[in-house]
């Protein structure tokens, strides 16, 4: 009977000790998301910011200005991302949630450019995949030749004014995120940041743009994994290739 008792015992205590170690082993993941989670949840915060600016600039630009039905719809679409985009924002749990923001930002302000040209009197703008510098940038204008610190040459979809830089010999302005005490490129910036591309460039097929190769290359169109820089925690220098085939220059 004792021999029976001592079992229960250590069978209880064995079971006592699983879930503890189950318990810390949750916490550590937890914790470890978070903190993957906080620099993208801030990054996408500020492209929202970004957006609200955007749209504040436009009513300054279409003050006194006559509106059709589709630049009220256009605008009211745009209006719409923004509110979006900032409840999607708010509610991140991890860094995957991200592509739906940016998705819902590349939409409203590609809005944005419909309005403007309505309100112009210009031809509706082509869907283009963002700035490749800067997303916040808005819908490219063309495709530009840039080569990386340490990188081959590619096309990139770019801006104007980003095209213009470039075609001069001047740097283009890049978006820079923070990895340990670093600033790199955010598509340097690691795993984590591969959905914040994602949602942007996402909507556009490999026929329809240049860019499709350093996007999407040797992954498939759904990817965004694989590649040396797909572990958590790889960064430009630090071990891994950032997003390794995600932007493969």
């Amino acid at each position: 009977m004792i021999d029976v008792v001592l079992v229960l015992l250590a069978l209880a205590a064995g079971a006592a000790l699983l879930v503890v170690v189950v318990q810390r082993g949750q916490r550590r993941s937890s914790q470890a998301r978070e903190l993957e989670l906080e620099p993208v949840h801030r990054l996408v915060f500020e492209d929202v910011t970004a957006l609200g600016t955007e749209l504040q600039d436009l009513d300054h630009e279409m003050a006194g200005r006559p509106l059709d039905a589709g630049a009220r719809a256009d605008y009211q679409r745009a209006l719409d991302a923004y509110e979006a985009a900032k409840q999607a924002a708010a509610a991140l749990r991890s860094p995957e949630e991200v592509r739906n923001v940016t998705e819902i930002l590349e939409d409203g302000r590609y809005a944005v450019a419909c309005v403007q040209a309505r309100v112009h009197g210009e031809a509706l703008p082509t869907r283009r995949p963002p700035c490749f510098f800067d997303p916040r940038h808005g819908p490219s204008t063309s495709e530009v030749p840039y080569t990386p610190p340490g990188g081959t040459q590619r096309d990139v979809p770019a801006c104007a004014l980003d095209a213009e830089r470039v075609s001069s010999g001047a740097e283009p302005d890049v978006r820079q995120v923070l990895v340990g005490t670093r600033r790199v490129p955010y598509w340097q910036g690691g795993r984590a940041y591969q959905p914040y591309a994602q949602g942007y460039y996402g909507r556009f097929t490999p026929m329809d743009w240049m860019f499709a190769g350093l996007l999407f290359g040797g992954m498939g169109f759904d990817g965004f994994g694989g590649g040396p820089g797909d572990g958590a925690g790889d960064g430009a220098g630090e071990g891994g290739d950032g997003f390794g085939d995600l932007f493969d220059f």
